[in-house]
Parts: structure tokens; C-alpha cells; sequence
């Protein structure tokens, strides 16, 4: 089997790199708290990720030098003749059947049917008495081909102060068949190498291969304690990334579960308690991956967003020059036009309230609650002379855009009320068209501008979602996806200096 590059100098790095992305909908028994975020990785998805690793194993194993080998043996006419096996190389393997199983305890790995190939090179001595003594030595080089290999391991992973744990429950390399071919030497030293030295060849390929394995395990262990818990998002949130169970294991699926929620990245305004909806998101059908988001993510980064100040909108520039003017205004607020005539007036837009938002059968419904300020511009002073609380009514879509998230929203309704004015009572029937100009030809197209951007989904990178399709029901939002490898985009280097968590 040929091996991509380049290849990661842990031959089981990409197995947990993939199924790091985030956890599963059903809660283990251990569970310490509440995962928001979940993602279960299908038979189809372990089976990719088996394959893909095994090819990246293979090019971590090869070449592999093991240890010399000497020892002496009897050969008969000729006595005591001592051996020395130096440069033993393993060079290449090839796989021809393998498996991976979840299981109550752990995973297991499988490869069976395995042939490798090793080079060597070897030397013989004796002393010979037929008149006087004579030391006779020869050396050359030799081919040995193992057939019906079988190595396998079984790993256990466990939440772990809200990382993730991992330890090698067994690890073992099976040989059954080992032929020797020599270049140079006779056939009694052939007879004689392969009776006095198969054990101990085979014992050191089952011994290094293991070794290997295992230093692998130790490796990613300790890089798995080093990932994040704490996801930034952009200057304002992050996402809390804690484990808060052990992974779930089932005979056909991975899974795990994270907290999920976005916080404030200043630590001064918490989101609050959030409960996880009751409902189940709804199963893929043969995709690799499904990720799961819980209402209560959206409903966290609205409150974070919110507290942060930021949902306000100064708006001074519109397609119609004459709604921010107030001979614009004229014949709606006519105390307005004639207390300022023909000046420039601007909107100031804030958010009374984060928004309320409901997911329901292939779209996001929300409520927004805003104060919408006038303010007129007269002689370089900002004079707020009314105030309009406006109630909308918004639904909209979701979408996979390479590996983020993204939506577009569009405007159901709206209402209007007067909260105050200093200008005199307005005409709110006339103000409503003014507004819904406004609210589809220039606050619509500037919040889809940035749905449209989206946000990162929990993918790798080097891989990338493919086919992706999008679930709304039982208040999650659920993506099922298949995924691709991009060899020539990876690099480990690279990767362990970035957040795991981010596709960037």
C-alpha cells in the first residue's frame, strides 16, 4: 500500500486529529455536566478514518531499523560459528485486510494479512584445526519476507478534568511466516541462519512495531492534553470547548459531547445557565459525520453578543438620500421639518434585548426587539428628538459553505410604536413604509453580508466536509457530511501551533 506525503510523525495522529472535531447526542453514564455541541461519527466515518490511517501508519513504520542480532550456532564438520545481523531494515508493508471496532471499553484497530518486506546484512566466523587454526569469515546482504502479519491495538479514551485522555489498553504484532533469502554464502549457513535465527528475527519486527505503536500513543496523549478549552471565536466570544462526558462508544459509531456554549472573552459577562433541550436531533442517513448543535448555542452567543454592547447601528447612509433628511420627513413628523428644516438626520439602532430565536422543521425563526433613536444632525450637534421601539419578526435558512456554517435571514413583519418624541406625534402609518423600505433595502442585504460569512464548523484542517446536508428539527440544527483528505494541505508542524477546534 503506498503511503500519502507528507505523513505525520504519529502514525495514529489522524485518527483522533478527526474524531477531535466535537461529540454525541446521547450521554454517557459518567456525565459531569451538560454538552451543547455534539458529533457522532458514523461505521462509514470510522472506516474512512481507518484507512487513512493505516496508509499514514505505514509511512511512519517504513523504513524501521531494528536491532543487531548476533549469536553463535553449531553447525555440524564446522562447530561453534558466530553470527552477526546488522542494518536490519523493515522497508515495506502491505496490508490487505483491516478493521476497526468501537466497543463498550475501547477501540479496536485491526490489520491483518500483512506482508513486509526486510533487508539485512549479515556475517559469519569460524576457526577451522584440519593442520593449523584458520579463521574463516564471509559476509553479504539478504532479503527476509514476512507473510501473514497481524498487528492490533485497542485504545481507551475518557473525559479527563474536561480534556480528553488517552491510554493503550493492548497493543501486539503477530508473525506467522519468514523466509530468508541470502545473496552469497552456501546452504549449509542458510539452513543453519534460518534455524537459529527466525525466532529472534521475528520477535525483534513484533518488538519494534509494537514499540512504535506505543511511543505513538504516548506522543499523542500528551499533545491531546494541550488542546484548547477555550475556543476564540473573534475579539468578543469564545466557545467553551470542555469535554463534559467520557466519549460514547457503540458496536457502529464514536461519539463525544462538549459544553458548547459561547462566553465572553473578557470574562466580565458571563452567558446564563442554559438547559439542554429534552428533543433528539434527527439521525443521519450513511454520511460519515453528524454534528449537532443545541439550540442553546445560539441562544449563548445572542446574550453574549448582547452584553458586549455591540448590536447597535448608527445608520447615516441609505440608498434614498431623502430618508435621512428631514425634508424627507416632511409630511410624516411636520413638526420635525419645521423645527429643522433640510437637515441631515441619522438612525441609531440598538437592541433593547437579545434576540429570541426558535428552530423549527428547515428554518430559524427569531424575534428582535430594537429602539430605533432619530437623530438630527444641526450644526454639528446630535439631537435625538424621537424614539421608536420596533418588534421584527424574522426567519431564515441554513447552509454549508466550504466548512462553515452559514445562513441567510429574510423579513416575515414588523411593528411600530412611538416611546417618545420631542417633535410631536408622528403618522406611524406612514413611518411603517419608510421603515420596511429600510429594513429590506439596507439592514437585510447588511445582516446577510455577514450570515453569509458564517462561522467555522469542527473540522480539521486537511479535511473538508463533502455533500454536505443540513437538518432543522427537535430545536438542533444537525449537518451530515461525508469528508475529504487534502494530503497535500496537511501539515502536523503547522497544526499543533493553531487551536484544534479551528478550521482556519
Amino acid at each position: 500500500m503506498s503511503s500519502p506525503s507528507p505523513s505525520p510523525s504519529n502514525p495514529l495522529l489522524l485518527l483522533f486529529l478527526l474524531l477531535l472535531s466535537i461529540p454525541s447526542s446521547t450521554p454517557s453514564p459518567q456525565s459531569n455536566g451538560q454538552g451543547f455541541i455534539s458529533l457522532s461519527i458514523s461505521d462509514k466515518g470510522l472506516f474512512f478514518i481507518k484507512d487513512l490511517l493505516i496508509e499514514q501508519a505505514i509511512s511512519t513504520l517504513t523504513p524501521l531499523t531494528l536491532p543487531t542480532i548476533q549469536k553463535s550456532i553449531k553447525i555440524p564438520l564446522l562447530g561453534k560459528v558466530y553470527v552477526s545481523l546488522s542494518n536490519i531494515t523493515l522497508s515495506h508493508v502491505n496490508v490487505s485486510s483491516s478493521t476497526i471496532q468501537p466497543g463498550e471499553t475501547g477501540i479496536a484497530i485491526v490489520t491483518s494479512g500483512m506482508t513486509a518486506d526486510l533487508n539485512m546484512t549479515w556475517k559469519y566466523s569460524y576457526r577451522t584445526w584440519v593442520i593449523i587454526p584458520i579463521d574463516i569469515s564471509d559476509s553479504g546482504t539478504a532479503q527476509i519476507l514476512v507473510e501473514d502479519m497481524e498487528v492490533g491495538l485497542t485504545l481507551k479514551m475518557e473525559n479527563q478534568g474536561g480534556g480528553l485522555r488517552l491510554s493503550l489498553m493492548e497493543c501486539g504484532c503477530y508473525l506467522k511466516d519468514i523466509s530468508i533469502t541470502l545473496d552469497g554464502g552456501a546452504s549449509w549457513f542458510y539452513q543453519g541462519l534460518v534455524d537459529a535465527f527466525e525466532g529472534k528475527i521475528r520477535s525483534a519486527v513484533a518488538k519494534a512495531i509494537t514499540k512504535k505503536l506505543e511511543e505513538g500513543i504516548v506522543k499523542l496523549d500528551a499533545f491531546l492534553q494541550k488542546i484548547p478549552k477555550e475556543v476564540p471565536v473573534d475579539d468578543i466570544s469564545a466557545l467553551n470547548a470542555t469535554f463534559v462526558n467520557d466519549p460514547l462508544l457503540s458496536n457502529s459509531s464514536v461519539g463525544f459531547e462538549i459544553n458548547g456554549l459561547f462566553m465572553a472573552r473578557d470574562k466580565v459577562s458571563l452567558p446564563k445557565y442554559y438547559l439542554r433541550n429534552s428533543q433528539t436531533s434527527a439521525p443521519c442517513n450513511g454520511q460519515m459525520l453528524q454534528i449537532s448543535l443545541d439550540k442553546a448555542v445560539l441562544d449563548s452567543a445572542s446574550d453574549v453578543y448582547f452584553k458586549a454592547g455591540i448590536m447597535r447601528w448608527i445608520v447615516d447612509k441609505v440608498p434614498d438620500d431623502s430618508l435621512l433628511n428631514t425634508a424627507g420627513w416632511k409630511y410624516m413628523v411636520p413638526q420635525l421639518y419645521k423645527k429643522y428644516p433640510n437637515d441631515k438626520m441619522q438612525l441609531n439602532i440598538s437592541l433593547s434585548s437579545p434576540p429570541v430565536i426558535w428552530i423549527i422543521s428547515d428554518q430559524i425563526q427569531a424575534t428582535v426587539s430594537s429602539d430605533m433613536t432619530i437623530e438630527v444632525l444641526d450644526g454639528g450637534e446630535v439631537i435625538p428628538v424621537a424614539c421608536i421601539s420596533m418588534v421584527i419578526s424574522a426567519s431564515g435558512t441554513v447552509e454549508v459553505s466550504g466548512n462553515n456554517l452559514a445562513g441567510r435571514a429574510g423579513l416575515n413583519e414588523f411593528t411600530l410604536n412611538l416611546k417618545w418624541s420631542k417633535v410631536g406625534r408622528f403618522h406611524m402609518y406612514l413611518i411603517q413604509t419608510v421603515v420596511w423600505v429600510f429594513l429590506k433595502d439596507v439592514a437585510q442585504p447588511y445582516v446577510n453580508s455577514h450570515l453569509q460569512k458564517g462561522f467555522p464548523l469542527p473540522i480539521i484542517h486537511g479535511f473538508s466536509l463533502q455533500n454536505a446536508e443540513i437538518q432543522c428539527s427537535g430545536s438542533a440544527i444537525t449537518v451530515c457530511s461525508d469528508v475529504t483528505y487534502a494530503d497535500d494541505s496537511y501539515n502536523v508542524k503547522q497544526l499543533l501551533n493553531v487551536p484544534l477546534l479551528i478550521n482556519a
